[in-house]
């Protein structure tokens, strides 16, 4: 068992184009990760001097991250989690918040990057009474997603959909739309969706964002808070509504209202 896992880790690790930066590799850099190449650390660093607000954006969008799945579970009792795009390891992983508020909970990720394939045994350390699995697919592919993901989660309770800076990554909008609407329409009344994209509410951002794509790497779209608030169409969110993470229900309130960020993100209830 043992020499097939590593021949996988070992297939999953030679598809790794280490010539081109990749965004979860530099998501990682940005957030003081080791799970990055040189050309991801270049990018990320070219990015930054455009754009010196990103390593703050990208921790905000994490905190938003915590306090979404600590909420939902600790509030709402949700129990399972559908976390697409869930990008490499860090601190506080989706299943790490959840089990340590309910220890039962079961987590689903989803992803088709071979790093996150190679270091997928690290996501997949849960608690003795929950679950924690990985699904290797594509975001364009729900159907495929629900199918595979029904092999962990029970699809006849409640399951919050956790799609965390992915959807940038889909160039055309209403096709994002459409995905979304996929994903929820397969998950039953009483579940969530979490969702959180980069925003073009900067111009030195949108600066940096065009030089991103222009190196080569997969494209990510940023779009306005108004088009992130289309992913929730139909649903019911929870205040404050589709808003910049830092300030989405902000546990520093004794310090103030926290800096906005490029990042907007919400949390919406399907009935």
């Amino acid at each position: 068992m043992t020499d097939a896992r590593e021949n996988s880790d070992q297939e999953a690790l030679s598809k790794i184009d280490t010539t081109v930066p990749q965004s979860a590799r530099i998501w990682n850099y940005w957030l003081g990760g080791k799970d990055n190449y040189e050309v991801d650390r270049i990018a990320g660093d070219a990015f930054r001097d455009i754009f010196p607000g990103i390593e703050t954006g990208a921790r905000a969008a994490r905190y938003f991250l915590a306090r979404a799945v600590r909420h939902l579970a600790a509030e709402e009792g949700i129990r399972q989690f559908l976390d697409i795009g869930t990008g490499l390891p860090n601190v506080d992983n989706t299943h790490e918040i959840a089990q340590r508020v309910a220890p039962e909970c079961r987590i689903v990720y989803v992803d088709n990057d071979p790093l996150v394939l190679a270091h997928a045994r690290a996501l997949l350390v849960s608690s003795s009474v929950g679950v924690t699995n990985y699904v290797d697919a594509d975001l364009r592919d729900p159907s495929t997603i629900l199918r595979e993901a029904a092999r962990t989660l029970d699809f006849d309770q409640p399951v919050a959909l956790m799609l965390m800076g992915i959807l940038g990554h889909i160039e055309d909008h209403d096709e994002a739309r459409s995905i979304v609407r996929q994903l929820v329409d397969g998950l039953p009344a009483g579940s969530f969706l979490v969702q959180y994209d980069s925003t073009d509410t900067s111009d030195a951002y949108v600066d940096a964002i065009r030089q991103y794509n222009e190196g080569g790497s997969i494209p990510y779209i940023l779009r306005s808070p108004e088009q992130i608030e289309r992913y929730f169409d139909g649903l019911e969110l929870l205040e404050p509504g589709v808003a910049s993470c830092s300030r989405w229900r902000p546990d520093t309130e004794a310090w103030g209202l926290p800096a906005e960020v490029h990042q907007y993100g919400g949390v919406a209830l399907k009935r």
